[in-house]
């Protein structure tokens, strides 16, 4: 049970560590999806520009 508590922990991190690198980007927010997607699918990860955008969405809506 604990190291579930710590990996809900890791995750929540992340969202506001992604959602704060996406509001405080220097750059275009289309350039910047295509350069997370780009390093997902480096990884391993398939994800698809209405997932990038829909999750943008979710972490806006979150912080709003």
């Amino acid at each position: 049970m604990k190291n579930i508590g710590l990996l809900y922990a890791f995750l929540g991190g992340a969202v506001v560590g992604c959602a704060t690198a996406l509001l405080f980007a220097p750059e275009k927010g289309s350039d910047l999806r295509a350069r997370i997607v780009a390093m997902l699918n480096k990884k391993g990860v398939k994800i698809s520009d209405a997932e990038i955008d829909q999750l943008v969405a979710e972490l806006s809506g979150s912080i709003e």
